[in-house]
């Protein structure tokens, strides 16, 4: 009976990845049941099965159960192990769908991670691992984690729906996170893109950031988009083209946006002008919502904020998304864990769309299986 009311029973299939990650770190096992029991095609998809196995490789001696029909998930986790590790993701979703979730478990590994990653690297549903270097890397270095060792690096690129990417990430492990005070975002400094283009012509990525600078130029001189169009094997298995966009303020807060074009053989043909104007009014409104974090990483910063020593940590966040509301609600299930919310509507100081400060106190979470040196 003990055992029962330690584990947390959930049903339906989302939020499977915020669920089994709070599991991972919290050590308390998670059943889930009812997935897409309704559908023509019942069960866990592809990628959510290629997601459990990710994390059965980092760790050791979990614990998965799935029934025959993939309706019910019982997930017991084990120690988080790391080490040198390769994955094949599933090609229907990108690899940030995967790397966001490494990035939380990255530092309470007993062994540096050190992930070969293959499969899409950019496509229209999930953060690319553009944005993720170079909004949640910074992210991670203002809770402590930091080092030569901490990298994240795109070896070839992979659109959908043929993939063919690859992708290195290695992390450092960490004994405890510092608190934050993430108050004032500041004001935006300067702008930074990459336009890739893939298995097309490199003309492309010329047009998009044009046509990106034509929006932009209006508001900051500081404007740099890079090109980047990979050649042969590098360039995975499917034409495509795309652009992702990141603002820095004065006091080093990141805010992104990225588009990418329809994947091959789906929807209408995007003009790179369109797909280049559309990423610089996307980045508009992010720096309209603003907050010292990007909406895409919002969950991070309120994980590692929980994860903290017991000290207070405050971070004023644009208008929260329905993905980090439902992760406070996971955070308290999983961690007991409540935030002090506190809407700040804009007005003299504060520009833009109305902000949230949120502050908790830490759990005093300390890795216990980093190995002693």
């Amino acid at each position: 009976m003990a055992t029962q009311a330690h584990s947390l029973s959930y049903a339906g299939c989302n939020f499977l990845r915020q669920r089994l990650v709070l599991s991972t770190l919290s050590g308390r096992p998670v059943k889930i049941r009812k997935i897409r029991a309704r559908d023509d095609n019942p069960g866990l998809r592809d990628f959510e099965a290629s997601f459990i196995r990710l994390l059965d490789k980092i760790t050791n001696g979990s614990r998965i159960e799935i029934n025959q029909t993939g309706t019910t998930l019982y997930y017991q986790p084990g120690l988080l192990y790391g080490g040198s590790v390769e994955h094949d993701c599933s090609v229907l979703r990108s690899i940030g769908y995967y790397l966001e979730s490494l990035l939380c478990l990255a530092p309470f590994m007993k062994h540096p991670l050190r992930i070969v990653l293959r499969g899409v690297t950019n496509d229209q549903v999930d953060p690319s691992v553009d944005v993720l270097r170079a909004t949640a890397l910074p992210l991670l270095k203002q809770f402590g984690i930091d080092g030569e060792s901490f990298e994240l690096k795109i070896v070839r690129r992979g659109m959908p729906p043929g993939g063919g990417g690859e992708v290195f990430f290695s992390c450092p492990v960490r004994k405890v996170l510092k608190p934050i005070h993430l108050i004032d975002p500041g004001k935006i400094k300067r702008i930074r893109g990459m336009a890739y283009s893939v298995r097309v012509s490199p003309q492309m990525a010329n047009r998009i950031v044009d046509s990106a600078r034509s929006i932009l130029n209006k508001f900051i001189p500081d404007i740099y988009i890079y090109t980047d169009h990979m050649k042969g094997v590098n360039s995975g298995k499917s034409p495509g083209f795309g652009l992702s966009l990141v603002a820095e303020t004065t006091n080093g807060t990141f805010l992104s946006a990225e588009l990418a074009s329809n994947p091959q053989g789906q929807g209408a043909a995007v003009l790179p002008e369109d797909l280049g104007r559309n990423c610089a009014k996307l980045l508009l409104e992010e720096i309209y919502r603003g907050g010292c974090v990007d909406s895409t990483n919002q969950s991070l910063a309120l994980l590692l904020m929980t994860l903290g020593q017991q000290d207070v940590s405050k971070v004023l966040l644009g208008p929260l998304s329905p993905y980090t509301i439902e992760f406070l609600r996971h955070l308290k299930s999983f961690f007991q864990i409540m935030f002090k919310i506190e809407t700040k509507p804009c007005g003299e100081e504060l520009k833009g769309g109305d902000k949230v400060l949120l502050t908790c106190v830490g759990i005093g979470f300390s890795n216990l299986s980093k190995t002693l040196k």
